[in-house]
């Protein structure tokens, strides 16, 4: 898929991202009639597990599309400078536009659905929460990528989980996000876009955090490239 496609993917994807949340909350609390009471909890975690199954599948389809900018971002920081640059200045806004084209949509057919995930406590806190998040979720991927090379569905399955129970460790404090496009979206629906708490807790807190787990990674793990040479030797 060339680079066009990519952005279309990444675009339609985002779109798609932002209708899935709302649709599962919707699905649940109104259709089901289900509260925030345990067996709502898990519908809608079963429900948001599968969610993420299909949007990995999607990826897998478009070679590569998806709805958040910091796994693009993680994947073009270990490329080249031109990768580096399609993805900062074409891939991440195409992403940002498609969240907030699906919020404005949302809102508009369903205007009591809420304004989105908000900041609950102080801008320090909740910029080192979306921090540890992201940290841990891209630590998470980048070990995936390494250990389980190719099982998409062990892979889809363990980032899952993650993801599910990051968020649910920072759902009372920031929403637990750890998707800044996503929360653009409905922070340029209320007008909130912006502000310092928005650009420092849900994007700045989260880029930082994504090269401290790169860095830290590549520290730590011994690259596949010197395994292999080490076996090498070890043979001959």
């Amino acid at each position: 898929m060339g680079r066009i496609g990519l952005l279309v993917s990444d675009f339609t994807i985002s779109f798609m991202w932002v209708w899935s949340g709302v649709l599962i909350k919707m699905y649940v609390y109104n259709n089901l009639g289900f509260g925030h009471e345990p067996t709502g909890e898990i519908i809608k975690s079963t429900l948001s597990i599968v969610n993420m199954f299909f949007f990995a599948l999607l990826g897998k389809i478009t070679n590569g599309g998806t709805y958040n900018p910091l796994t693009v971002f993680a994947a073009a920081i270990t490329g080249d400078f031109t990768r580096f640059l399609f993805t900062v200045a074409a891939r991440i806004p195409a992403q940002v536009i498609g969240s907030i084209a699906g919020v404005k949509l949302i809102i508009q057919l369903f205007p009591e659905i809420g304004l989105g995930p908000r900041l609950n406590v102080d801008i320090h806190r909740g910029a080192l929460t979306e921090g540890l998040l992201t940290f841990a979720i891209v630590t998470i991927s980048l070990g995936l990528a390494r250990n389980i090379p190719g099982s998409f569905f062990m892979k889809t399955w363990i980032s899952s989980v993650s993801k599910l129970t990051l968020h649910i460790l920072g759902s009372d404090l920031t929403g637990g996000c750890m998707n800044p496009a996503s929360v653009m979206g409905w922070a340029y629906a209320r007008g909130a876009h912006v502000t310092k708490e928005h650009i420092l807790v849900y994007w700045l807190a989260p880029i930082e955090a994504t090269l401290l787990a790169i860095w830290t990674f590549r520290v730590l793990v011994p690259q596949l490239k010197e395994e292999k040479v080490d076996k090498k030797a070890k043979s001959e």
